[in-house]
């Protein structure tokens, strides 16, 4: 009798990127309380954030992911997480005024990267 190798295969808890990506945008873009306004060079994000201060948010940008959360110990805990794209991290800001956490980002201009070729 032949019997096959069996290959085991463990999961972790832990979902793949991509599902986790649109998790994270599902979670993120219905909220009350959260503004989006767009103009030429910048994308502005409004959020309600009461209850917390600055030093308990943490804003992450990842390639064009935008993540906002509060640490561990702080009195409520907020997780937002936006897909935009072309954001210039260096052109950006971030303040939080009265309870409202208003994210500027910067639009990354588009390089011009055509070449010129020279007819012989």
């Amino acid at each position: 009798m032949f019997f096959p190798s069996t290959t085991v295969v463990r999961r972790t808890a832990r979902p793949t990127f991509a599902f986790e990506k649109f998790l994270n945008n599902a979670l993120a873009a219905p909220l009350p309380g959260t503004r989006f306004e767009e103009d030429e060079k910048f994308v502005t994000l409004r959020f309600d954030v009461p209850g917390v201060s600055r030093e308990q948010l943490t804003i992450q940008i990842d390639d064009n992911v935008v993540t906002v959360k509060s640490v561990d110990d702080a009195p409520r805990s907020y997780r937002f997480a936006v897909e935009l794209a072309d954001i210039d991290t260096a052109g950006s800001e971030a303040r939080l005024d009265l309870g409202v956490l208003t994210l500027k980002l910067a639009k990354r201009l588009p390089v011009n990267t055509a070449q010129q070729l020279t007819i012989q």
